[in-house]
């Protein structure tokens, strides 16, 4: 999508839900990137995830005490990482990949994430090479760490097994 991001720097780029799910298969309730707000071509993108109290997972994790599980917070950023895979491809390429997830590697948590928290996910290549991708991701809560991971996805063509 170079027509939204300039190839010299970070841009403020906004993709919104819609923009989003015209890239990425993923749909609610799994759907869990809401904004890209600023992308650096082959480099690095940040995006949010606004938590709320209605998210489906909340009812049973944890009556009472609702914490995001930690495996959707690793989600939301490979999510976030399939975003920054696909908007460097052509444009007229975008909706005919896939992401798939082949390892996540050296995934911490730091703090829980809870409703009303802004998930800020920024996620950097480490490398890549062809179709696959190796990620950095970070999530912060109000500049809080709350989860750090390495990524490993391949773009493929949706009928492609990874």
């Amino acid at each position: 999508m170079s027509e939204q991001a300039a190839s010299t720097g970070p841009s403020r780029v906004v993709l919104d839900v819609e923009a989003i799910q015209r890239l990425i298969p993923h749909r609610p309730p799994f759907l869990l990137v809401d904004r890209v707000v600023e992308y650096e071509p082959g480099k690095r993108l940040v995006a949010w995830k606004s938590v709320t109290m209605s998210e489906p997972f909340f009812v049973g994790h944890f009556p009472g005490h609702p914490v995001m599980p930690g495996v959707l917070v690793l989600e939301a950023m490979a999510q976030a990482a399939a975003l920054l895979a696909i908007l460097d491809l052509p444009a007229e390429e975008t909706r005919k990949k896939v992401t798939y997830l082949m390892g996540i590697d050296s995934a911490r948590f730091r703090r829980t994430v809870v409703p009303g928290d802004r998930l800020e996910l920024e996620v950097e290549v480490a490398r890549h090479k062809g179709s696959v991708w190796k990620t950095k991701g970070t999530a912060r809560v109000e500049g809080q760490v709350a989860a750090e991971a390495e990524y490993m996805a391949m773009l493929a063509d949706p009928e492609q097994k990874a």
